[in-house]
């Protein structure tokens, strides 16, 4: 042990007449414990957040979407083939979208349809495993027994539940885009039975989205053999944005790809820029811990004028006097980041056992699920983050002691002593 750190040790211990410092230094130590704590447990739930976000719009929506400038997709069977062939691409699937509205009684709603084919979707998408009700197969089976069987349609739980629809219900779909006859544009109107019901946890899709099979898509919006785009998954969803720009330099002009990062980007960077400001305003908790290491440095320096005078008459240079009380911070600093850390991944690691306790305790029931489409409480430690949490507070310790041990260090041996 060198004689710096062995005497930065020896002056973190409280004698009788200097209590008062060693409780500041306590304080200090406690104050960068809770700023490392609740950067970690904050910075888990947010990255547990977005990480659920993502799963639930990866979940309904595929990777990358491939449309026609202007005009529906003809030839789209060899399309598929090709974009098959881009290196990263590990399915795709036609698909038709088109705004609608669902009529069923007297409550009438606005959606978006989708037409689907069952066979491929299920291998881009996961909307199979958000139906709660029926069956994705169903879709392409006729419900009902002769005149009255009629082809399936999908909606998700929140339309469902404002249209006041059931599994095997009747439903009209009713096109704006309809027939020209001698008494104007007539809507298009066609008879659904609901053959399943989806919840994929977030209020836009259950409340706007609506399925059926493509060819009964091609029929309803007399399409012919033609689709709107094309469905595309990919091996790395977060690197969507190369392989979009590669399709759309190699496909032409004529089409245009967009990948799920571009469709979402508000929400994205909404959370993205939370997540940054939150880590700068909880940064600030472990800067106010250091000012108080600072003030203890100070009175640490105030008491030891002797002791620091006396080290340097004995050869002590003005570096060894500052490497004693920059160590003695850092100390002071690494145990409350040691501590924060420790407590922080205890309490992110934990969260939902925490919080049903704490709701058990109270009464309260914090997170409704019928409001907040939760499961469970996300919490997602990331070991990236924990790193740089750990570094900004020890970087951040070590600066608040360069002043006060630079002052020491300054400090003359026959000036310090003139009054002993």
């Amino acid at each position: 042990m060198s004689f710096e750190l062995f005497v930065g040790l020896r002056y973190l211990k409280a004698k009788r007449k200097s209590t008062f410092i060693s409780i500041i230094t306590f304080i200090s130590t406690a104050g960068v414990t809770l700023g490392v704590m609740a950067l970690i447990v904050v910075l888990a739930v947010m990255t547990g957040f977005e990480n659920d976000l993502k799963e639930k719009i990866l979940g309904t929506n595929a990777h990358i979407v491939v449309l026609r400038s202007g005009a529906p997709m003809e030839n789209y069977r060899a399309v598929m083939k090709e974009l098959k062939g881009f290196a990263g691409v590990t399915a795709a699937t036609p698909f038709i979208y088109n705004q609608v509205m669902l009529s069923s009684g007297k409550n009438v709603s606005g959606v978006v349809l989708r037409g689907i084919d069952v066979a491929t979707d299920r291998t881009v998408t996961r909307l199979g495993a958000s139906i709660v009700e029926g069956s994705l197969d169903d879709l392409e089976l006729k419900m009902g027994q002769g005149s009255a069987a009629l082809p399936g349609l999908m909606v998700g739980k929140e339309l469902a539940k404002h249209l006041n629809l059931f599994l095997g219900d009747k439903v009209n779909v009713i096109s704006p885009m309809g027939n020209i006859t001698p008494l104007g544009m007539m809507p298009r109107m066609k008879p659904f039975r609901i053959t399943g019901i989806f919840n994929t946890g977030m209020f836009e899709y259950d409340s706007t989205l609506a399925y059926i099979s493509l060819d009964q898509a091609q029929r309803f919006f007399d399409l012919d053999d033609t689709v709107t785009g094309i469905q595309l998954k990919v091996e790395n969803v977060y690197h969507t944005g190369e392989l979009a720009r590669s399709i759309n330099s190699k496909m032409g002009s004529g089409y245009y790809a967009r990948d799920w990062m571009q469709m979402n980007k508000n929400i994205l960077f909404a959370l993205k820029t939370e997540k940054v400001v939150m880590f700068i305003i909880l940064t600030l908790i472990v800067l106010v811990a250091a000012f108080g290491i600072a003030s203890t440095l100070f009175m640490v320096v105030m008491e030891k004028t002797r002791d620091i005078a006396i080290l340097k008459s004995m050869g002590a240079t003005a570096t060894s006097i500052m490497k004693i009380f920059v160590l003695e911070g850092l100390i002071i600093g690494v145990i409350g980041t040691l501590l924060g850390m420790a407590s922080g991944l205890l309490i992110a690691l934990n969260l939902e056992p925490i919080i049903d306790v704490i709701q058990k305790i109270t009464g309260q029931n914090f997170f409704s699920k019928d409001i907040y489409y939760l499961d469970h409480f996300p919490s997602l430690v990331v070991p990236s983050d924990v790193l740089l949490i750990s570094v900004t507070a020890i970087l951040i310790s070590f600066i608040a002691t360069l002043y006060p041990a630079w002052q020491a260090s300054r400090m003359l041996p026959a000036e310090a002593l003139r009054y002993e």
